[in-house]
């Protein structure tokens, strides 16, 4: 018998019990709940039921397979911004935002390994895996459904950095593909553009080209999965070391060092401002993550390792102020 809190209180009844039966696959968590073995107040439910503060659910007993429990290295990461409500991090290239899909922890159970006392933690919002950068995390619930309806709403405003190869010739560009998910054989998540898909809407700003390469912001319109990386291969400028829609001869010679040119090993994708509503105090709050090092270095040597304004000062790592 598990009695509702303030802080659990708004979600559905099936997403509670996910939480709540972790390892349970989810046709078993329907099916209890069909069944009516779970309870709350003592009466039925369906499965769209929202949970009230003081509601009392009777979680049936479910056993489950036993199987080996990961240990997870608790971390913590570069903090842009942390109060009661939320905790806004600088995400580094490489690590998933969470399990799942091969990957048996990211940065949310780090977390979460590294502050047993926090109550509640969970992503506002995913980054890809290969992508760095503002990740923003909720530490009350009411914070979480407040930032997802800013976000539903198109009240945020999220800006990249990026690196393509080709002649890109316009300050400004409007990119409009529809967007649709599918799954490779093996499972793998895919995105490609497709007329039925999901209107998808990305603004693209030129802000310097380096020889054949050119460095755009990308400002999100609506937040779709791998949406820059697609409305960018789509049109004939693939990303810099995306290694799932990119020019793959191109990321393989970039990985070896030639001439004055480092070797670049990672997708040249950084998620570097971000603005919303703060969920308390309804103030505007613009963060920045500054180009990361590896990122910046790439791109200097790409002018012969030359001296100068590389970028505007605020879009450099250690200059977001």
């Amino acid at each position: 018998m598990l009695t509702i809190s303030d802080e659990e209180a708004g979600q559905r009844i099936d997403n509670f019990l996910l939480r709540v039966c972790k390892g349970v696959p989810k046709s078993h968590i329907y099916r209890v709940l069909r069944s009516g073995e779970v309870r709350v107040n003592k009466g039925r439910i369906d499965q769209t039921y929202r949970l009230v503060e003081g509601d009392v659910v009777r979680v049936p007993p479910i056993r489950v397979a036993e199987k080996q429990e990961t240990v997870v290295p608790g971390a913590e990461f570069r903090i842009l911004l942390e109060d009661s409500h939320m905790l806004v991090i600088d995400k580094p290239a490489g690590v998933a935002v969470h399990g799942g899909s091969g990957v048996s922890y990211g940065v949310i159970e780090q977390l979460r390994a590294a502050r047993p006392q926090a109550k509640f933690l969970e992503l506002v919002h995913r980054l890809d895996r290969d992508t760095s950068g503002v990740l923003l995390i909720a530490k009350k619930r009411s914070a979480l459904t407040n930032l997802h309806e800013q976000m539903r709403e198109g009240q945020t405003d999220k800006r990249y950095l990026t690196l393509v190869q080709g002649d890109w010739k316009n300050a400004r560009q409007h990119v409009k593909l529809p967007l649709f998910k599918y799954s490779t054989p093996d499972g793998e998540r895919r995105v490609r553009v497709q007329a039925d898909g999901q209107p998808s809407h990305t603004v693209f700003s030129l802000l310097r080209r380096f020889g054949e390469f050119a460095l755009l912001e990308a400002e999100l319109k609506t937040g779709r999965t791998h949406q820059i990386r697609v409305h960018l291969s789509s049109s004939g400028f693939p990303i810099v070391g995306d290694d799932k829609y990119g020019d793959f001869p191109l990321n393989k010679a970039l990985q070896k060092a030639d001439g004055k040119r480092i070797a670049f090993k990672r997708m040249f994708l950084h998620a570097w401002r971000i603005s919303f509503l703060h969920p308390e105090t309804g103030q505007t709050v613009t963060l920045k993550a500054g180009l990361p090092d590896e990122c910046a270095k790439f791109l200097r040597s790409l002018e012969g390792g030359a001296e100068g304004d590389l970028l505007p000062y605020n879009m450099l790592a250690g200059a977001e102020d």
